[in-house]
């Protein structure tokens, strides 16, 4: 009696990178023997298991699909998170130094304005005690009268450090032109020279003009320009006008 062997027929589908295989088994001598008592049976095929696979392999494709699309979704929405707070970080920060600046610029605004404050209030304080001490220098007054005119003479003397004594002053005046502001001497030798005498202390023009002192009238016949001049002179000449007690 032949061995017994069996043949296999293979049915394969491929869908979407899936293969479904269904198997049939006949009998290995169905088409080698024959045998009276009964026809070769015929080998039926069925697609049912083909579009079972089909339909499972493409709903796992599917879900892996609907997955992948989910875990991008999700890389998105942490991506657009993460943006989100690093614009608000950004934005945060830069209200931060915005505001430090602003600070920082008030900051150098009220000590410059401080600064300014204080040194107008010294230049008004400096202006305030130029102001007094002019008020107090234009305070004094002097008569205008020989008495005036000398004591005028002697403050101007003493702030020139121009020797000289109200007594000093007195004597030669009185000598010179009794006390007359307007005198001139028409007849000595300075005046045949052309250079008269003139003023309370009798001082030619060309002495008057070497010895004038600053801040005094240029008019020969001033009372106080005059004296000053003649004790300046005197003080170059005698040590002081004190030491004249004649025509000089």
């Amino acid at each position: 009696m032949p061995k017994n062997t069996q043949k296999i027929a293979i049915a394969g589908v491929a869908t979407l990178g899936a293969a479904a295989v269904a198997f049939s088994v006949v009998p290995a001598d169905a088409q080698t023997t024959t045998t009276d008592a009964a026809p070769s049976a015929r080998v039926a095929y069925s697609s049912e298991p083909v579009r079972d696979v089909k339909a499972s392999v493409t709903d796992q494709l599917a879900g892996a699909s609907v997955k992948v699309d989910a875990i991008d979704a999700k890389k998105k929405a942490a991506a657009a998170v993460a943006k989100k707070k690093a614009a608000a970080r950004a934005a945060a920060d830069a209200a931060v130094a915005k505001k430090k600046a602003a600070a920082k610029k008030a900051a150098i605004r009220a000590a410059v304005k401080k600064a300014a404050a204080e040194r107008s209030a010294k230049e008004a304080a400096s202006r305030s005690t130029h102001r007094v001490a002019v008020r107090q220098v234009a305070v004094k007054t002097y008569a205008n009268n020989l008495d005036g005119w000398i004591r005028q003479a002697l403050a101007i003397m003493d702030a020139k450090n121009i020797p000289g004594s109200y007594h000093g002053l007195h004597k030669n005046i009185m000598r010179e032109s009794s006390g007359n502001p307007n005198a001139i001497n028409n007849w000595d030798i300075n005046a045949i020279n052309g250079v008269p005498s003139k003023g309370l202390l009798q001082v030619i023009q060309p002495t008057f003009n070497a010895y004038h002192v600053p801040g005094t009238s240029w008019n020969i016949y001033d009372p106080v320009a005059n004296i000053t001049a003649a004790a300046n002179y005197a003080a170059h000449r005698y040590g002081s006008i004190d030491n004249v007690n004649s025509a000089y």
